[in-house]
């Protein structure tokens, strides 16, 4: 357990002087490893990790969803999800700050990446809150915490690594994540229309729409609803897998794009590019993460914890808040995948231990990065932000924030506190649970 303890403290130092954290986790995890066990099965594992993760299959589904959501993107589809929620509900005091989350919600569903999402309705949804007078807090606060879904809503990446590194089921996460995510949705309107309730001028009502334009800009986004209905009901009634619904997202994506002329061959070579560099990444921290999580163990610490944590008698539940809080401060300082590879290696045995369902462990992790991307002082999300909005000072922007981060953590209580809230639909889908 020291020996492990001591890797985690130099995996944090190395970190932080800003070394790629893949192959820090690979160095402290074989490094820890030889010292444990020696060099030669040191080197065997890490070779072994490595041929096993480039031949798992499961690890196929990644990229496929990384290149729907470059194609998404660059299809310009998110345009047409606002431009259909402000046609409905823009009229509403607070509307577009509405449409904004719904449209978020939507791409999300699509593109499966908080930053894309975030950066994309930033260009979409901001220029038209400000012509409207909306206060830079709640339109930039509105986009911070609306582009966080990326991460929950399937597909989603997140989920994806995470059901790669427990070898739990990445269809019944991607179903999981569903009710989770149309609370967020909720949610965050329901906060909108409360800060515009109380502070009526930070969030001027928009142009009303007639029917005719509302049914039309429904038809624009029917890409969109189909290729979500497509992926997400082949996988849950068993019509195709996970790794098979990324190939045809991916397609779907591409067809879209080429329709509303968007592709050509260079946007289509970038968006390779794009989807091989950050799956050549993501390998790289996935291996790490499998190299550490093999040290981990041999180390002793989660069968120490748990042990630990029984002479404590502490109730499971009260076990979890702790981790949870642990959660909430880490993110304040490290990148939210980041938390997830460095994390699940020490918590998993030991949520498993407390008899927690690692199903619905994965959505409530996923949850706590959501909430870590707006977190300061890093919050990533609020960068995304900064960049694009560099006349907004940080200030107004975590200051829009604030509202947004109160209702996180009341959803986040609620599926922790009521599980079948995750837990119901693959139920109901699988009858697993």
């Amino acid at each position: 357990m020291i020996v492990s303890l001591i890797g985690f403290g130099i995996l944090f130092l190395i970190a932080f002087l800003g070394y790629p954290l893949g192959l820090t986790m690979l160095l402290v995890g074989g490094a820890g490893f030889a010292i444990l066990r020696g060099t030669e099965p040191a080197l065997e594992m890490v070779g072994q990790q490595i041929l096993d993760v480039t031949l798992n299959t499961n690890f196929a589904v990644l990229p496929m969803f990384l290149l729907m959501g470059a194609f998404v993107h660059r299809a310009a589809l998110a345009d047409d999800m606002y431009e259909a929620a402000d046609a409905w509900i823009g009229h509403f005091r607070g509307g577009l700050a509405m449409s904004t989350i719904a449209a978020c919600g939507g791409f999300a569903a699509v593109s499966g990446s908080s930053l894309a999402t975030a950066a994309t309705m930033a260009k979409v949804a901001v220029p038209s809150m400000r012509r409207f007078k909306y206060a830079d807090s709640l339109a930039a606060g509105t986009v911070a915490a609306g582009g966080t879904m990326g991460i929950l809503i399937p597909p989603s990446a997140a989920l994806i690594i995470y059901g790669i590194l427990t070898e739990e089921d990445i269809a019944a996460l991607f179903v999981a994540g569903i009710i989770p995510g149309i609370i967020t949705i909720v949610s965050y309107i329901t906060v909108i229309k409360l800060v515009t309730y109380i502070w009526p001028e930070m969030g001027p009502r928009g142009d009303r729409s007639s029917w005719k334009r509302r049914f039309q800009t429904l038809w624009k986004i029917w890409g969109v609803a189909l290729l979500f209905l497509l992926i997400m009901g082949g996988i849950s009634f068993g019509v195709f897998t996970p790794n098979e619904a990324g190939g045809i997202g991916a397609i779907g994506a591409l067809i879209f794009a080429i329709l509303r002329g968007r592709m050509n061959l260079r946007i289509f070579f970038d968006s390779l590019l794009e989807a091989v560099n950050t799956t050549a990444m993501v390998l790289v921290i996935v291996i790490g993460a499998l190299v550490l999580n093999n040290f981990v163990t041999m180390s002793g610490l989660p069968a120490e914890m748990v042990s630990w944590v029984e002479t404590l008698e502490l109730s499971p539940m009260v076990v979890m808040l702790i981790i949870l809080a642990f959660y909430v401060v880490l993110g304040t300082v490290i990148e939210g995948l980041a938390m997830i590879f460095l994390t699940v290696p020490i918590f998993v045995p030991l949520v498993e231990g407390l008899g927690f369902d690692l199903i619905w462990f994965g959505i409530v992790m996923v949850m706590v990065v959501e909430i870590s991307l707006i977190t300061p002082p890093i919050g990533l999300n609020v960068f995304v932000l900064k960049s694009m909005l560099p006349e907004v000072p940080l200030k107004s922007i975590f200051r829009g924030i604030a509202p947004f981060f109160a209702a996180d953590l009341i959803r986040l209580a609620l599926i922790v506190f009521i599980p079948a809230l995750a837990l119901w639909l693959p139920a109901v889908v699988y009858g697993r649970f």
